[in-house]
Order: C-alpha cells, then sequence, then structure tokens
C-alpha cells in the first residue's frame, strides 16, 4: 500500500496555500476559491495540461506586453515599461474550474508535483486518479507519473477488499462524470458483486480487515470469517459503508448480484441495512438515532419515498427474510413507513400480501398499525389487518394444497391456524375498546377465521367482553349479534362462570351459556363414573386374589415346623391388611357414589328449570331491553348459589361422614 507522510514544504493561510521553499512562487493556480502559490517548473514536468496552461498564459501576456509597446512609444518612459514587463513576467495566474475532488484532490496532486510520498487512502484515492486525469499526468508525459501510481493502488490495495471497494465507491459520488468516464464506478460494483458470488451464502457474514491484501483466495476467507466469531464489529462496518451509498450507486450494485443469481439471504441483508439508514422508524424499538450518511442524509420525504420503493421492490419473493431475526417485525417497519411517506397503492399492497404470507410468524405488537388517514376514525388501522388476514388465507390454501402429505400439510396448515387465531384475539382485545370502532368492523373481523381456528373461545369472549363494555349505547340487537361471533360450546368452565355472571350479555347469550354449562358438567359427571367403575372392577379383582392366597399359605404350613408356621401365619396377617385396605377403598367409594348422585339429582334439576325457562322465554315473545339485575336476581344468581350450596353440601356431608367412618 503506497502511504506516505503528507508533511512537506507546504503551508495554508486562511483560502490561500503556499509552498515554502524559499523561492518566490511564479505561478498561481485557483481551485474553488483557494490560491495554489508555486512554482511553474515542478507543474510544467508533470502536468501536461498546466504545461499547456503556463504556455498559453506566457504566449498571452507576451501578446500583450507587445501591444502596450506599439501604443507607448514614448522614450523617456523606456525605463518604467521595461520594470513593468519584469513585473508581468513573473505574475501567472490560472484558474481550474469544475476540478474534480476539489482543492483537497489538487492538493495532493502539487505535492506529487515537488516530489512529497502520496498519502492515498481507499477514500481519496478516486479524486486523485480523476484529478490525475484532468491535469493529463500520464506515463507518455512523465515517467511513473500520478495515474499510473493511482491505478497501481486501486488494483493492488483497494479492489481486494470489499470495505474498501465500498468506501471508493461511495468517494465516486461527488466525482461524476468523470469517476463513469474512467470507469471506476463500474470496476468497483463489478468487484464487490463477484467478492460476493466466491463467499459461501449459508455462512453470510463479512468482516472485511483494512490490511488484508490477498487475492481470490483471502477473499473467501474475509467475507467467511464472520460466524466463526470476532467479525460482528466488521460486519457492522461494511454495512456502515453500505449506507454510505447514493441510491443510484445502491441500485446498480443490488441488480448487479441479482444478475449473478446469489442467494436471497445477501441481497436481503443489504436491503435491511440501506433501509435502517435512510428511513428513520423502521425499527421502533431502536432507540438509538441512526447518524445521516457521509453528511449527506435523505431529508425530504421524496427521497425516502424514492429509497422505500426500491427496497420493497427488490424484497425476495419468498416468504420470509432468513437473514432476520425477526422478518415481520421489519416488513412491518416498512408498511408503516409506507403509509407515512404515502407510497404507491402497489408497494402498500404488496408488504401486505407478503405480511399476510408469514403472518404467524408475527406479534400483537406488530398488528397496532395506527391509522395515518384522517379518514379513518379508529386508532388503529383495522382496514389493513382485514386486508393482512385475507391474504393469509389464501396464502395458506395455496401453501398447504396439494403435493403434500396429508397428515403433515394438515398440521402445519391448522398449526398456522392456531397462531393465527390467538393474534387475532389478542388484537380484537386490543382494538376493543376503542370508542370510535363500529360494530360491524368488529364482527367482521371476528368471524373472518374458520372454526377450527380456535380451539377455546375464551380469548374471544375477553374480547366480547371488553368491546360490551366500551361500548354500553348499542342496541340489543347489535349486543346479540356481537355475541354471535362466540361458540358457547368453546368455552371452558372458568369463562362460562364468568358468562353466567355477566350483566352486560344480553338475556339469550347467557342462557345459551348456561344450557352449555350444564352439558360440561354432564360430561364432567359421565366421565367420573366411568372412572369409578373401573376403579370397582380393579378392586374385586384383587380382594379375589388375597382370599386365594391367604388359605393356601396357611394349609401349607400344616405337619412342618415352628418356622414354616410362622411365615405362614406372616403372610395370613398380610392378606388381613389387605382385606382391611379393600374395605376402606369400598367405602370411599360408596362415598364418591353418593356424592355423585346428588350431583346427578341437582343436574336433573337444574334441566327442568331451564326447560320451564325456555317456555316462559318463548311466551314473552321477542325479547326487549330488560334490566339485567332484575332478571338476573330471578335466574342467573339462583341457579348459581342453588349449584354451589348443592355441591357444597354434599362434599361436606361426604367429608363429614369419612371421617366418621374411621373413628
Amino acid at each position: 500500500e503506497e502511504k506516505m507522510a503528507a508533511e512537506g514544504p507546504t503551508s495554508r493561510s486562511g483560502q490561500a496555500w503556499f509552498c515554502t521553499t524559499g523561492l518566490p512562487s511564479d505561478v498561481i493556480i485557483e481551485v474553488d476559491e483557494m490560491g495554489f502559490h508555486l512554482h511553474k517548473f515542478p507543474l510544467m514536468s508533470k502536468s501536461r495540461k498546466l504545461c499547456q496552461m503556463i504556455e498559453e498564459e506566457r504566449e498571452r501576456k507576451g501578446l500583450s506586453r507587445r501591444r502596450g509597446a506599439v501604443r507607448f512609444m514614448d522614450p523617456s518612459d523606456s525605463e518604467q515599461e521595461n520594470v513593468g514587463e519584469d513585473e508581468e513576467e513573473e505574475e501567472c495566474h490560472i484558474v481550474l474550474p469544475d476540478f474534480p475532488g476539489g482543492s483537497d484532490a489538487f492538493e495532493v496532486a502539487a505535492k506529487f508535483c515537488y516530489g512529497v510520498k502520496l498519502a492515498l487512502t481507499a477514500s481519496t484515492v478516486a479524486a486523485v486518479r480523476c484529478a490525475a486525469e484532468y491535469l493529463e499526468m500520464t506515463e507518455e508525459f512523465s515517467d511513473d507519473n500520478l495515474i499510473l501510481k493511482a491505478e497501481r493502488f486501486i488494483s493492488h490495495s483497494v479492489l481486494r477488499n470489499v470495505k474498501n471497494i465500498l468506501r471508493m465507491l461511495s468517494s465516486c459520488q461527488g466525482l461524476l462524470p468523470t469517476a463513469e468516464n474512467l470507469g471506476i464506478v463500474q470496476r468497483c460494483i463489478e468487484s464487490i458483486a463477484a467478492k460476493v458470488a466466491v463467499a459461501d451464502p449459508s455462512l453470510f457474514g463479512w468482516p472485511v480487515n483494512d490490511s488484508a491484501v490477498g487475492g481470490e483466495g483471502s477473499a473467501r476467507k474475509e467475507l467467511m470469517a464472520g460466524k466463526r466469531g470476532g467479525g460482528s464489529a466488521a460486519v457492522g462496518e461494511w454495512f456502515e459503508e453500505i449506507g454510505r451509498l447514493s441510491l443510484p450507486f445502491f441500485k446498480r450494485l443490488i441488480f448487479a448480484l441479482k444478475a449473478l443469481n446469489l442467494a436471497g439471504e445477501i441481497i436481503e441483508i443489504c436491503l435491511i441495512h440501506y433501509a435502517k439508514k435512510h428511513i428513520p422508524g423502521i425499527f421502533r424499538t431502536s432507540r438509538k438515532r441512526t447518524p445521516s450518511s457521509g453528511g449527506e442524509g435523505l431529508q425530504s420525504e421524496n427521497e425516502q419515498r424514492e429509497v422505500l420503493e426500491t427496497i420493497i421492490t427488490n424484497l425476495p419473493t419468498d416468504n420470509s427474510l432468513r437473514s432476520v431475526g425477526n422478518p415481520s417485525r421489519f416488513i412491518f417497519g416498512l408498511l408503516r413507513a409506507a403509509y407515512i411517506l404515502n407510497a404507491s397503492e402497489s408497494s402498500r399492497s404488496t408488504l401486505e400480501r407478503k405480511i399476510g404470507s408469514q403472518l404467524e410468524q408475527s406479534t400483537l405488537d406488530d398488528l397496532l398499525i395506527p391509522s395515518y388517514s384522517y379518514l379513518n376514525e379508529t386508532l388503529y388501522d383495522v382496514d389493513c389487518v382485514e386486508r393482512i388476514l385475507t391474504y393469509f388465507l389464501q396464502d395458506i390454501e395455496e401453501r398447504f394444497a396439494g403435493g403434500e402429505d396429508e397428515q403433515s400439510s394438515g398440521g402445519g396448515r391448522s398449526a398456522a391456524l392456531m397462531l393465527v387465531g390467538k393474534l387475532i384475539d389478542g388484537y380484537l382485545s386490543e382494538i376493543a375498546s376503542d370508542a370510535n370502532l363500529k360494530p360491524e368492523k368488529f364482527y367482521d373481523l371476528a368471524v373472518s377465521l374458520p372454526d377450527h381456528a380456535r380451539h377455546f373461545d375464551d380469548g374471544l369472549y375477553r374480547a366480547v367482553d371488553v368491546y360490551l363494555k366500551a361500548h354500553p349505547w348499542i342496541s340489543e340487537a347489535e349486543r346479540e349479534k356481537i355475541c354471535g361471533v362466540l361458540d358457547y360450546k368453546k368455552l371452558t368452565l372458568e369463562a362460562c362462570t364468568h358468562a353466567a355472571q355477566n350483566e352486560r350479555l344480553p338475556l339469550r347469550a347467557v342462557v345459551q351459556v348456561l344450557f352449555f354449562e350444564q352439558l360440561q358438567l354432564r360430561h364432567a359427571i359421565a366421565g367420573t363414573l366411568m372412572a369409578g367403575a373401573d376403579d370397582d372392577d380393579d378392586d374385586d379383582e384383587g380382594n379375589n386374589n388375597d382370599k386365594a392366597v391367604v388359605p393356601w399359605s396357611y394349609v401349607g404350613g400344616e405337619g412342618e415346623d415352628e418356622d414354616e408356621a410362622a411365615r405362614a401365619l406372616t403372610v395370613g396377617t398380610r392378606a388381613d391388611e389387605g382385606t382391611s385396605a379393600w374395605q376402606d377403598a369400598a367405602r370411599e367409594n360408596h362415598v364418591l357414589r353418593v356424592d355423585v348422585d346428588s350431583m346427578r339429582t341437582r343436574v336433573h334439576e337444574l334441566e327442568r328449570e331451564c326447560t320451564s325457562m325456555k317456555k316462559a322465554i318463548q311466551k314473552m315473545g321477542p325479547p326487549r331491553h330488560v334490566d339485567g339485575n332484575c332478571w338476573r336476581k330471578k335466574l342467573g344468581c339462583k341457579f348459581r348459589s342453588q349449584v354451589c350450596d348443592s355441591h357444597d353440601q354434599v362434599v361436606g356431608d361426604a367429608r363429614k361422614g369419612r371421617a366418621h367412618r374411621r373413628d
């Protein structure tokens, strides 16, 4: 690497740059309002352009002096004229407009002309190369000239290191069109794509070491070293350089990567880091503000929208982003930015469809998208979630339709539906408290999933309860419609108990809850009876075995010595203990049967009372708005207290009976 100290016989004074060699300067070159006080000979020996411009300036001044001599022929002024000619001969002023790289690049070229050793870096070599081209510092004009040295540094140092290539490419943004005409931009893009192509995409992690100057093998080693530890910082530096690229350069880089048919993971991570750099607020959990890229951060809304749509266009077509820990969060961040920046309808639709294809990976926080349009009265954008859910249902039908094992595909489909069902129930509970949420909107979203998407409807019941509590003004018909989304057979016993006492539910809903609660009790009782019958059979078999062992052991001891008799007596004692244990188990089972019979009797009474309730309701005709406290005092609370009192009394009596028998 050609590095050298930039120190030399030079100095700056405000907007002037002086070469302190002890000789007075005879030429002033102005670049970007900076005046360089230099000497003609060093410049003319290295730069053809400066040599030509100095000669032209010398000829121009000589011509002007001859014209002045013809105009002023007074001999008395000859001595003053000669003095003026000497002064004019010493002055030479040259202006270099639109100099590539500005005054900094010209300073490097000027120092090279004076023999000062170059200090080239990846960030400055492109400007020096363009400046040398502008000044025509070629090998034909002078051996070992600046163009050759810059090209040698680019080939031997910059193009062997991905991070350095990106730095040089980023520096080319202020050197157009010279850098483009010299092919520097295209060489950078092609070099990056070539180095990415030789890397193993499955081991994606690109730490780039500044001191690495090896060939293709070392590039592969660099690109693949990140997953082996210690490369995370270098990976961050690499993507820091990606973020510094202008959008046109970034587009060309992505197109070059796609043209090589590389793994989508490589393109994904480039897009993610570029979006994070240029679009604020993509990741809501990121509290640390990302600095602007090289002082050229995109501030205008139009520029941010263009970046966003470029990223959306180039997103991979498969269902997930493999290079992101939480891909859904990133896509949701893009969707929020699309609404804020008023991106095109096609861009928003693309993001919604992509989210729908992996909705089971999302979280409740992801779904809570604020309403950015003044047309929506709700706090959150429910319409957007409805569209995403529609895309999910379409995608899941296509994903598990045909060509796969029926059991495996059915299991995956059910699992995805269960996850989304739980997610939607949580979302409904969150938005239910919004006073501006219409009953029709809540109902449509609640019934959008198929029945088998929920094992239990407890989460949906919680959402319904929150909605009814937040909207006490809705009509009785709307209440019944909202409660119609529930499948009361899927409510757990705890949810049924809560619903039976819920004053916000309409009467018809409470009756259905009580009815299905009875069914659950009957099933529970039937299961207890079957378990008790199985225990009785096992106890009977054990008792018969004990009775068979005792006589056999005892009879076998007749005619033997005392030890055999003792062993027989021991066996008999154990048999007596077994008989006693069996008797205790039989008594316990009897108590359980009494409890179950009592519960069964009470259930029959509840069924009769429920039947009479239905007949009374039918006689009353269509339901009207009735005071909830009034009819619950007559019906609901009465049932609950009777069930609890009856159950507690039976169990209490049974416990007392067991204690009395043991005593």
